[in-house]
């Protein structure tokens, strides 16, 4: 299928840029990539404006805020990071922890900001550690329960404005308890002006959304009708102009120790939801991303964006897509956006003040039902049982709980369901055969229907999954030989926790009175038998490496 199917539109062509192995890529940067950069700037900065107002707006720290990260996060994580083509910003689940925060743990502006600097300096340890490549191993149903879980959470925080109540506290649980008052109490105005800014999100046709995005033209309608004929609606209010001033003011002692658990949060969100980001631009321009740059480039942003009073931000989805059909394919791109976003910002600040918060809720309500990952949703039916499992978890953790602890929780349950299926693929790996004594041995006088040898053959990994299980299976069959062969040829990985049951197994053969030859050790597999000592109790004479010595062996054992 090709992307135009998939509804993605290849950006034009040009030079494609080529791999290398850090994991970088590089290119003749000549004119028309500098015009696809100029082009993909100005079309994601139009989107970015009204996205980034609302969730200044939803965040708690106001409209102002939400460009003030736009433009920080924008400009640093693209100079500095690793994802050329990555366009960086507030996003849905950056704006809902960071009003969890300002809500749960701070106070004050002071503090709120100390935290969201935290936690970009937390972002720059986590890249210097290098320990952004795991975050591509994230199952996919962790990844779609924690975003439909986001989704949901946008829709239920913005149902509140689009009925013109003020936001309720408690995140959206807090919402889900103000609306019964909030329909009791309507604002007819503020419900027109939200419907109809959804409804031309939703409708805008897609050849125009080249020449004016959907968000965008939906925010235009909506202010449009609250300006001109429903002004009793809740609007933005007084927005500064100008450069931002530092906001970010020494905290106490106390309050630091209390701010590693929140910052922590927005760490690991905020990297995650780059790095994800990341990993759908590389699949639309054929790239390979930086992990660990890319987090120190948004650690970076969202330690500015903290000092400057704005709200913290990660790799943005929408804004990079978009970009990326516009033809940005390089960091340029996305420092040219965050210029123009300072432009705009400089100038334009009296402009947006009589924007409806309606209006806003009605854009946010359109991209929260688009990060629902209704893909998995509408195939939900045909998901295992387990993986399935996975998913609601993940997403009711999310909506109820915490998004960290969704996450965390979901990674720990998707890990149990994993372990569960590779259980029985390592188990079908073990082969436990007996050896007839007629065409195995070379002893006179044989029963030729005896089989006093036995051979266990470990193909392929065998890790903590099968390990506690490798026991009972292995155990029936070594009572029922003189001698067993263990059979390591056609093993390629064992962890620690299979080796330890080795060891048990070995003491079984010995708790049996049964002799074993250990056979075809090599590799990896050696190194971690020998480094946990399993081979102590081995007689040397009774290591192999082919089935002839083993014969041999087994033939001296017996004999004697």
């Amino acid at each position: 299928m090709g992307r135009e199917e998939r509804g993605v539109t290849p950006a034009p062509q040009r030079q494609s840029p080529k791999v290398g192995s850090e994991g970088n890529y590089h290119m003749n940067y000549n004119f028309d990539t500098f015009r696809g950069d100029l082009f993909g700037g100005i079309t994601s900065a139009v989107v970015a404006l009204p996205v980034a107002l609302a969730f200044g707006v939803a965040s708690g720290l106001g409209a102002a805020a939400g460009l003030y990260g736009a433009i920080a996060v924008g400009f640093f994580a693209a100079v500095f990071g690793g994802t050329r083509s990555q366009i960086s910003g507030p996003t849905a689940p950056m704006t809902v922890a960071m009003a969890v925060i300002i809500t749960s743990h701070a106070t004050n502006l002071t503090e709120a900001l100390t935290v969201v600097v935290l936690g970009g300096l937390l972002q720059v340890l986590l890249g210097v550690l290098r320990v952004g490549r795991f975050v591509a191993y994230t199952p996919y149903v962790v990844v779609s329960g924690f975003m439909s879980g986001i989704g949901i959470i946008i829709m239920l925080i913005q149902a509140l404005p689009a009925l013109g109540a003020p936001n309720a506290l408690g995140g959206p649980v807090g919402a889900v308890r103000a609306l019964p008052a909030a329909v009791g109490d309507i604002n007819l105005s503020a419900f027109a002006i939200a419907t109809l800014t959804l409804a031309v999100g939703v409708l805008w046709p897609r050849r125009l959304a080249r020449l004016l995005p959907a968000p965008l033209m939906a925010l235009i309608a909506g202010t449009l009708l609250g300006v001109l004929w429903l002004n009793d609606a809740p609007i933005i209010g007084q927005v500064p102009t100008g450069l931002p001033g530092v906001q970010f003011g020494l905290p106490s002692a106390s309050f630091l120790a209390h701010a590693v658990q929140p910052a922590l949060i927005l760490a690991l969100l905020g990297s995650v939801d780059s790095l994800l980001t990341s990993l759908i631009a590389d699949s639309l321009t054929g790239t390979r991303h930086n992990p660990d740059r890319e987090l120190i480039g948004q650690g970076i942003g969202n330690m500015v964006a903290g000092v400057f009073g704005g709200l913290p931000g990660a790799g943005a989805t929408m804004g990079t897509v978009t970009n990326i059909r516009a033809g940005g394919l390089t960091q340029v791109s996305g420092a040219l956006r965050a210029v123009l976003l300072l432009a705009l910002v400089l100038g334009l600040g009296r402009y947006v003040e009589p924007i409806p918060l309606a209006a806003l809720a009605g854009v946010l309500m359109k991209v929260g039902w688009d990060i629902i990952d209704w893909r998995l949703l509408t195939r939900i039916h045909r998901i295992r049982r387990e993986h399935l499992l996975v998913m609601l978890m993940t997403l009711g953790l999310t909506v109820f709980v915490d998004l960290v602890t969704a996450v965390a929780i979901g990674l720990i349950a998707a890990g149990m369901a994993h372990a569960r299926q590779l259980e029985q693929l390592e188990l079908d790996s073990v082969v436990s055969v007996p050896l007839l004594d007629r065409t195995f041995l070379s002893l006179p006088g044989v029963d030729p229907y005896a089989a006093r040898v036995g051979l266990v053959a470990l193909r392929g990994s065998f890790t903590v999954a099968s390990s506690h299980k490798l026991v009972g299976v292995i155990s029936a069959d070594i009572k029922d030989h003189e001698v067993v062969i263990f059979d390591f040829s056609g093993a390629t990985y064992l962890d620690d926790s299979a080796a330890m049951v080795i060891e048990q197994l070995m003491e079984a053969a010995t708790k049996e009175q049964t002799e074993f030859i250990v056979m075809g050790l090599s590799g990896s597999v050696a190194n971690t038998l020998q480094t946990l000592n399993i081979l102590q109790q081995v007689p040397e004479d009774q290591i192999v490496a082919t089935l002839d010595e083993a014969r041999q062996v087994a033939n001296e054992l017996l004999n004697g």
